[in-house]
């Protein structure tokens, strides 16, 4: 409406969001923006760091824990380590303290679940959206899941279709374009997750990574999340094993020692030899330090990461995008 004023900065900033109530996948979709632009550029990474026990700016380093800088942050910098990531809950005086930082200075800021985020302008925004649950067909809150108007859709000049099947048809993709009604600026992509290998939570331990496909058929997985929609991961853990039981929390739970009591409980309750627990990088952020944790249950406690791949034959022409405006819009370019 004009009331309150949006900031542009002189530096390319690109927004990675969505207008529901969260699991589209922000943070897998922004860690591939991060891989896909550190070889060429100096990036940051900033985030509000949701549900963190700390506030203002932070800037994470080596030592950093999950409960000061947030889940999702902490899970960027642990498996990134090059970048820099901060959290600031006012996206603005995060970007300040961002453009002050010297050796190197920062090229590119990734800003993190801020497409609600009005006060900072963004060079591009892009709108993440279920393919189980298109924005289009959703409701305002409390009767769906949508945090703003559908209209929101036109701040975005991408929009990403997430969590798509892997062998989508192509009238599938004509289908969801005509019903998300886009303007002819903003472009349309599909991303689907793959999983990688199950990595120890706990690298001091005599544990090693494990293929997925080395899950034998009589082997028991304890399945713990903290997370919006866990029901992609239960399907894929069942392509190796049916033995899959699981201990499901809302999304960003700080797990409580009781918690903990429960898991040490459920685990001890499965009596076949082969047992293992799998949670996701999010909830391994906050499993790492947590002091109640039965240390029994660390050398069988493995996260499951995820990657995105863009579908379509379209990962080269989103690629192209992203680096391009990254280029033109480079201080001093």
């Amino acid at each position: 409406w004009g009331i309150l004023q949006s900031k542009s900065f002189d530096i390319p900033t690109i927004c990675i969001g969505n207008i529901s109530v969260g699991g589209t996948g922000k943070t897998p979709h922004t860690e591939y923006l991060v891989n896909l632009l550190r070889n060429q550029y100096k990036v940051a990474v900033l985030s509000r760091g949701y549900k963190r026990h700390s506030r203002g700016y932070f800037l994470a380093n080596e030592d950093s824990q999950a409960r000061v800088i947030g889940d999702e942050p902490f899970q960027i910098k642990n498996k990134i380590s090059d970048i820099r990531v901060a959290v600031d809950e006012n996206r603005c005086h995060g970007i300040e303290q961002l453009l002050q930082l010297k050796d190197p200075e920062v090229d590119v800021i990734l800003l993190d679940d801020a497409f609600q985020h009005r006060y900072v302008k963004a060079g591009i925004n892009i709108l993440l959206t279920d393919y189980n649950r298109l924005f289009c067909e959703d409701k305002l809150l409390p009767a769906g899941r949508l945090r703003e108007s559908r209209k929101g859709k036109n701040r975005a000049q991408i929009v990403i279709v997430t969590k798509c099947p892997a062998d989508i048809k192509p009238i599938d993709f004509k289908i969801i374009s005509k019903q998300l009604d886009l303007f002819p600026f903003q472009k349309l992509y599909f991303s689907t997750f793959q999983y990688g290998k199950l990595t120890p939570v706990f690298k001091n331990l005599e544990q090693t990574e494990r293929a997925l496909s080395s899950i034998q058929a009589d082997e028991q997985i304890l399945l713990l999340t903290g997370i919006a929609s866990p029901l992609t991961l239960v399907n894929e853990l069942h392509n190796y094993t049916s033995h899959v039981d699981y201990l499901a929390f809302d999304d960003h739970h700080d797990f409580s020692a009781k918690d903990m009591e429960l898991l040490h409980e459920r685990f001890n309750q499965i009596k076949a030899e082969k047992k293992i627990i799998v949670t996701t990088e999010k909830d391994a952020a906050r499993l790492l330090h947590h002091p109640a944790l039965k240390n029994e249950l660390k050398s069988y406690l493995y996260a499951l990461p995820i990657e995105v791949k863009i579908l379509q034959n379209q990962e080269k022409k989103f690629n192209q995008n992203i680096i391009g405006y990254v280029r033109e819009n480079k201080k001093n370019s």
